[in-house]
């Protein structure tokens, strides 16, 4: 038997409890697991209102995690735990398809790999491969203070990147990100309309080649206000609203280009392919994220903390 969190009632925080070990299937790989975070995925599916729909319960959440195959190789994988039946990676052990591990370094932080995950993951491809980041450009990221916001500001400057300016609704997050490499931080203010904050952002920037949006809304109005022609703005969220108030003009008269950008997307190759990035530059200290380590004993307060935002960054729980 190992300990689990398992969820039984949606809407509700899962419970410490010890379940059977799994047993590997067909093309499944045993993994001991050692840091899994708690992510805004997990939350959402288990209210079961997501777009997944009701998840089947009882079953363990957890829809990434990090820890080691048999032969010590350390891994970081993938579940569907709350989008499909089955469980997840809050549990001392699992098994899972080959498919969706992924070796990494050995030596690399794991909590610190669980912590970035797919939300750096998502931060690195929206950045190269749908926002085409070359050498020199000017990149906005809004939703600064987020996981993707603060991996992208380092990613961006690791790629390549010129200058960044990050965008945040906090002035912890923005002094954060100043901190994280960012040439300027822009406040966003309660009464911002897309012509005032594009205003202040042209002060912050000059002409942009590339925004990270991860909250749409009234900044990814403003932001693309604010690129130059032939400029791209990559959308891979929409935390602040879910439609944006963006205008026909700006968009014509500047040949500027929306993107969307989904994980989902991904080849499986194009996934480890950005988590070997993203594990490479944390194994070397260039890239972190801020996030709160807590005992697995402690996932029922911990789950309903992060759901309440009263924490210090992601909570990884470790095992």
């Amino acid at each position: 038997m190992i300990p689990a969190a398992v969820l039984r009632i949606c809407g509700r925080p899962p419970a410490l409890e010890k379940r059977p070990a799994p047993v590997p299937g067909a093309g499944e790989v045993p993994i001991t697991v050692a840091a899994a975070p708690i992510t805004p995925l997990d939350l959402l599916c288990a209210t079961g209102t997501s777009y997944f729909g009701v998840p089947a319960t009882p079953y363990v959440p957890g829809v990434q995690g990090a820890g080691y195959r048999d032969d010590g190789t350390p891994v970081w994988f993938a579940t569907s735990a709350g989008m499909r039946p089955g469980d997840g990676s809050m549990a001392a052990a699992v098994s899972v398809p080959y498919v969706d591990v992924v070796p990494l370094p050995r030596g690399v932080p794991l909590p610190l790999i669980a912590a970035l995950g797919l939300s750096a993951v998502a931060a690195h491809s929206a950045l190269t491969r749908t926002g085409g980041l070359t050498p020199g450009e000017t990149v906005v990221v809004l939703g600064a203070g987020g996981v993707v916001g603060q991996a992208a500001i380092q990613l961006a400057l690791l790629s390549g990147a010129g200058r960044v300016i990050a965008v945040s609704r906090s002035v912890a997050a923005l002094e954060r990100a100043i901190r994280l490499g960012a040439e300027e931080a822009v406040r966003l203010l309660p009464e911002d309309d897309p012509v005032s904050l594009a205003d202040r952002l042209r002060v912050a920037t000059g002409p942009a080649d590339l925004v990270l949006d991860p909250v749409f809304g009234v900044p990814a109005a403003a932001a693309l206000r604010v690129l130059r022609p032939g400029g791209r703005l990559v959308n891979l969220g929409s935390t602040a609203a879910p439609t944006a108030p963006i205008d026909s003009a700006t968009l014509r008269s500047g040949s500027l280009r929306v993107l969307g950008y989904t994980n989902n997307a991904l080849s499986v190759a194009q996934r480890a392919e950005s988590l070997g990035e993203v594990a490479s530059f944390a194994a070397a200290g260039r890239l972190t994220v801020a996030h709160e380590l807590v005992p697995f004993a402690d996932v029922a307060e911990a789950w309903a903390r992060q759901a309440a935002g009263d924490t210090n960054g992601r909570i990884v729980l470790v095992l």
